[in-house]
């Protein structure tokens, strides 16, 4: 339990700042911070410590993971899920999501697009420790032009300046992290500038989903901190007014970060060939079972799915996509948009961090540290989390082999601490 002193011993430590492991790695954790950093035979362990081995595991921090979707759980039918099981978003599908981002290693998330009281009550049970999940960072819903009638609990409509400064204002003021608009290019100046106006005034950023790629410098053009999704284009360059909008904030060192989610891509054509994943059980923890077989039977035939537009096309530009944000100077993190159809929670965050490797041209330390201190940094929170260091908060995975030279040995975690208490 937190208030204890606890000490992992043995294994290889990536600490999250990008710098060289360090073998045989003993970390000291007094509560819930970690007190102390060293290796075997010169970091005494505390005789009333319990040892937890690490050794042959890769210890890194608790992931984060930027775009996740809690009200979802990867049903292959959206209009069904919302029917039916959206009114169960607060009191079960929500906290089963969290947990099972958190036993992933997931150890902090930035939920997007959740009906508003029920983010807020997930975000702040988990912070009582009255259910298991990552430190939640939460956005309510997304503002956008004409979203449909059933989706209103979580996409909210917007016509007119005043009536995005109104619900601007509302999300803000009921305590939300971030404010996200999606489709920038669709909202006249006015209603993207009183948008701006709100985050300014209340202190909260705001984010751009990007449905196309005309969306991105609309978006930037108005102040917009970090972009979110990859949109449905199939440009293997992003459009040269995008690109300037970047560049422009990069050259005032002021990096635009975006959280692209381009495995939901990858995850559909995986399973599309081998759909074996779908039969772990992992997915299924803290679910009803009605509801987990329900789940499963929306996904029996991934083929047929007609969640994501012209999907082997838009995969086949994803790598280019990835490497001409990066040379425009945007900082890639991790959001995998963990919820959409078929994307389930314990596979999303690793597969996100994965896809940066193979397609964006990371290497693993530095999709490591996308995956953990730079998301901390953008959300303020580096001076508590994010890495692992002495004064921080105990939040710390070990996955089994060599995470440095295998990124996806991120799937295998033996250990999750949160806080400094044990969830795995």
């Amino acid at each position: 339990m937190a208030g204890d002193l606890q000490a992992l011993v043995g294994g290889m430590l990536v600490d999250g700042s990008g710098g060289p492991p360090l073998a045989n790695s003993v970390i000291l954790i007094d509560g819930d911070r970690i007190s102390a950093i060293g290796q075997v035979g010169t970091l005494a362990v505390p005789a009333d410590a319990e040892v937890i081995p690490t050794w042959g595991l890769t210890v890194l921090p608790g992931l984060w993971d930027l775009d996740v979707r809690l009200s979802r759980l990867g049903h292959g039918d959206p209009v069904h899920w919302d029917e039916t099981y959206l009114p169960l978003a607060e009191r079960v599908v929500m906290p089963a999501a969290a947990q099972q981002l958190l036993r992933a290693g997931v150890t902090s998330a930035r939920d997007i697009g959740s009906p508003l009281e029920a983010a807020l009550s997930v975000r702040d049970r988990i912070n009582a420790q009255r259910i298991p999940g990552p430190t939640l960072y939460i956005s309510g819903p997304t503002l956008e032009k004409d979203p449909p009638a059933r989706a209103h609990d979580y996409r909210w409509s917007v016509h007119g300046p005043e009536e995005a400064r109104q619900k601007a204002e509302r999300l803000a003021r009921a305590g939300v992290d971030l404010l996200v608009v999606a489709g920038a290019s669709e909202f006249s100046d006015a209603e993207l500038m009183a948008i701006a106006a709100v985050s300014h005034d209340t202190g909260v950023r705001w984010h751009a989903e990007v449905r196309h790629d005309a969306d991105v410098a609309a978006a930037l053009a108005a102040g917009a901190t970090g972009l979110l999704d990859f949109g449905t284009d199939l440009s293997p360059v992003l459009p040269q007014a995008a690109q300037t909008g970047l560049e422009t904030r990069a050259a005032r060192n002021e990096p635009v970060a975006w959280t692209a989610g381009v495995s939901a891509l990858t995850n559909y054509e995986w399973l599309r060939q081998n759909p074996g994943p779908l039969d772990d059980v992992r997915w299924r923890e803290g679910l009803p079972p009605i509801i987990a077989d329900d789940v499963r039977a929306s996904l029996t035939d991934i083929a047929a799915l007609n969640a994501f537009e012209t999907p082997a096309l838009r995969r086949a530009v994803v790598g280019p996509r990835l490497r001409s944000a990066r040379a425009a100077g945007a900082r890639l993190l991790v959001g995998s948009q963990a919820g959409l159809p078929a994307h389930l929670q314990p596979r999303a965050t690793w597969q996100e961090i994965e896809a940066l490797v193979l397609d964006g041209g990371l290497t693993t330390a530095e999709a490591i540290r996308a995956a953990t201190l730079e998301a901390a940094i953008l959300m303020g929170a580096e001076h508590e989390n994010g890495s692992v260091s002495p004064g921080k908060f105990a939040d710390i995975i070990a996955v089994r082999g060599d995470a440095l030279r295998h990124i996806e040995r991120l799937q295998d975690v033996e250990i999750v601490l949160r806080h400094g208490l044990r969830y795995r």
